[in-house]
């Protein structure tokens, strides 16, 4: 049996055992992004709201990326360009100091818009599958965000004057609501809290493709499954090795730490 070829750059091409046609998603264009989203208007829960009423001061907090909502739409003369629009909903946690030692955590969502224009080709078919009597029609490619939590990087709070103009609500789905515990408060009030936060994302646009590929081999699985039969928690807990790094704080940053790590 030849030996299994492994994903990577090829040297030599004369494993090669067939070539097998696939299907598959083809990427036909992508980007990348590092957005410095400031001035998110902050809409809280009804408890974080009564807090932020009365507070003294914010102190940071953090940000979760709920969900991102993607439409994509053909560029009018533009043959194979499209524009992807993005609505980016977070739950944002803040540090809020009521004039006790201890901060309050008020909880709240963060909308944040964004679109981008991107080659995705052109293609009029319509395929039919057997599975289900589903029908889909693949005349426009698949728009495909990826993103990570974003960085919560500044808060502030502003008392707002009867010249300040109110703010577009969004139309906020369901499932959105439902991640939060109590119900949020979207209306207009005189004390409003913007967020800055910084988010990273791949945003690509995809196709359904038949593609020609070269076959080595059949992907065996070379490593043992890691774990137990035994009953006994400790018997697993003494083949973990000891963490020493956690006990002990770096002298340096390399530059292969993640980017949480610099900010910490």
């Amino acid at each position: 049996m030849p030996e299994n070829g492994m994903p990577g750059p090829v040297c030599d091409l004369s494993s090669v055992r067939e070539a097998v046609c696939i299907h598959t998603h083809k990427i036909f264009d992508s980007c990348r992004d590092k957005d410095c989203v400031e001035d998110l208007r902050f809409y809280p829960t009804a408890s974080a709201q009564e807090v932020l009423s009365a507070c003294q001061m914010v102190r940071g907090g953090t940000a979760e990326l709920l969900y991102v909502y993607t439409d994509v739409e053909p560029v009018t003369f533009n043959r194979g360009f499209y524009s992807i629009d993005m609505r980016f909903f977070y739950r944002v946690t803040l540090q809020v100091g009521t004039g006790t030692p201890r901060c309050t955590e008020a909880e709240g969502l963060c909308v944040f818009d964004k679109r981008v224009i991107l080659f995705g080709s052109e293609g009029s078919v319509k395929v039919y599958t057997s599975d289900g009597e589903i029908t889909t029609q693949a005349d426009q490619p698949v728009g495909v965000v990826e993103a990570v939590d974003p960085i919560a990087l500044s808060m502030q709070i502003t008392e707002k004057d009867c010249a300040t103009p109110l703010d577009c609500i969004p139309e906020v789905p369901a499932n959105i609501l439902a991640a939060f515990p109590e119900e949020l408060v979207l209306t207009d009030s005189n004390r409003l809290l913007y967020a800055t936060l910084g988010q990273f994302s791949l945003i690509r646009l995809e196709r359904d493709s038949q593609l020609v590929i070269p076959v080595y081999n059949y992907c065996f699985p070379e490593n043992e499954c890691v774990g137990t039969t035994d009953d006994d928690p400790c018997t697993l807990f003494g083949r973990i090795r000891f963490p020493v790094e956690e006990f002990y704080p770096p002298d340096n940053l390399s530059t292969c730490d993640s980017y949480r790590s610099l900010l910490q």
